[in-house]
């Protein structure tokens, strides 16, 4: 099974619209997961357009008000608990607090956004995976990520949707090229 992840989207508050790039990524996954702030209807429209999508609440989904969505979720996949939060955690992305809210919903996948950060880490028999932001990294460049679930085997991929929109990560980029 095939599962797209994305979150931390903000349109049309940081961006106009989804690139390019998230469509071809998920172009044949099963499913999508959205792990919030997405502050728009239109982008899961969009989404459900290749897939059925489940998403949860960000805090600028709050904010927002257009949407009505639980904070958290529990899909299954293959015999795996999947759980979809958007980590809202501070320090943003602090893997010791997502660890434990993975256990507090019974999952072995967990699924969050909240630090715009692309991230992969295994604590024990527990998957942490932030698939960063399409639209708006942070000190990143922007993604998205696939799951892949074959019975016991466990893959994810990140995919770059652009180029960096960070000053300092152009800069590091240009200085590599140069060497």
């Amino acid at each position: 099974m095939l599962i797209g992840l994305i979150s931390d989207t903000h349109i049309p508050d940081r961006r106009i619209k989804l690139p390019q790039p998230v469509f071809d990524a998920f172009e044949d996954v099963d499913l999508i997961i959205h792990a919030g702030d997405i502050t728009s209807q239109s982008v899961i429209d969009d989404l459900e357009r290749l897939a059925p999508v489940h998403a949860v609440e960000g805090n600028m989904d709050r904010v927002v008000g257009e949407l009505e969505l639980p904070a958290s979720q529990v899909i299954e996949a293959e015999g795996h608990k999947i759980g979809i939060v958007h980590g809202e955690v501070y320090p943003r992305g602090d893997t010791q607090q997502l660890y434990y809210t993975a256990l507090e919903l019974g999952v072995d996948i967990l699924v969050s956004g909240h630090s715009h950060i692309a991230q992969l880490e295994k604590i024990k028999d527990v998957i942490l995976v932030n698939p960063g932001s399409p639209t708006n990294p942070r000190l990143s460049e922007p993604s998205v990520a696939v799951l892949e679930i074959n019975g016991s085997k466990i893959e994810i991929e990140f995919i770059k949707t652009g180029s960096p929109v960070c000053a300092s990560l152009n800069f590091a980029n240009e200085k590599l090229n140069e060497e």
